[in-house]
């Protein structure tokens, strides 16, 4: 344990939703955290603070996943307050839902870039460091629209789709190395957007599609990134895991 306590974890987007899930078992799992909170973000040392009050010590840094320059910049912070960086999860991601005859290219390029270039932003930062040291994480979020489809999400779903040709090769490349590159899809997690959709929506038109009859919790993802993330996961890379009830299956 001593040696998994001295891990450092960086979260992309590990202040919201299911990131924050994620951010706070990942410290109860006894790896060093660090999250990135999108630079307009003013609530981010309230969350912090609110952390530390519930015991969970974060470095929340500023960064736009969308932009290099500012994934170097912070991950050279979380690199000279924590070290290295073990195991990466790419979590950020952004949704601009519309049909196809809506979608203009301001909505079209603003969901791929935060959702698919941020992997080779983010990845480029640590990659070469987890090669250097013989091991490494790189965990990739994406979703279940991304291997179905989804009305009105032409952009979301391309991107998502992305994220697992992007996983695939880089897997390839680094595997000789003790570096594992993985993708995770889940379905529908009962994060507070989620659950702010309407009653009637969620047991007319999702629930009735998930073959175990309900939505996902937000600490199941979290144990599945947390297993990635081992030792014992060393032999798992280049895969799409999909968590989503059943939903949809390949």
């Amino acid at each position: 344990m001593s040696e998994k306590k001295q891990q450092v974890v960086l979260v992309t987007g590990g202040m919201g939703g299911l990131g924050e899930t994620i951010s706070t078992k990942m410290v109860d799992a006894g790896y060093k955290l660090a999250v990135t909170y999108s630079p307009g973000n003013k609530s981010h040392a309230d969350w912090v603070a609110q952390m530390a009050g519930r015991g969970y010590e974060i470095l929340a840094v500023p960064c736009d996943v969308a932009d290099y320059d500012s994934c170097a910049q912070a991950v050279s912070q979380v690199q000279a307050a924590l070290g290295p960086v073990d195991v990466l999860v790419n979590n950020a991601g952004i949704t601009r839902d519309m049909t196809f005859k809506k979608m203009d290219q301001i909505n079209w390029n603003a969901v791929l870039r935060t959702n698919l270039d941020s992997l080779f932003n983010m990845s480029k930062q640590v990659a070469d460091g987890m090669v250097e040291r013989g091991w490494g994480r790189i965990i990739n979020v994406s979703s279940v629209n991304g291997s179905k489809g989804a009305f009105g999400q032409t952009n979301y779903s391309a991107a998502k789709a992305g994220v697992h040709g992007f996983t695939k090769a880089l897997a390839l490349e680094v595997a000789k190395k003790g570096v594992t590159v993985n993708t995770i899809s889940p379905g529908y997690i009962g994060t507070k957007m989620v659950t702010a959709i309407p009653k009637e929506v969620l047991d007319s038109k999702i629930l009735p599609h998930i073959p175990v009859g309900r939505l996902g919790k937000p600490e199941e993802v979290a144990g599945l990134i947390i297993y990635l993330a081992s030792e014992e996961a060393a032999f798992v890379t280049g895969a799409n895991i999909a968590i989503n009830g059943g939903q949809h299956m390949q």
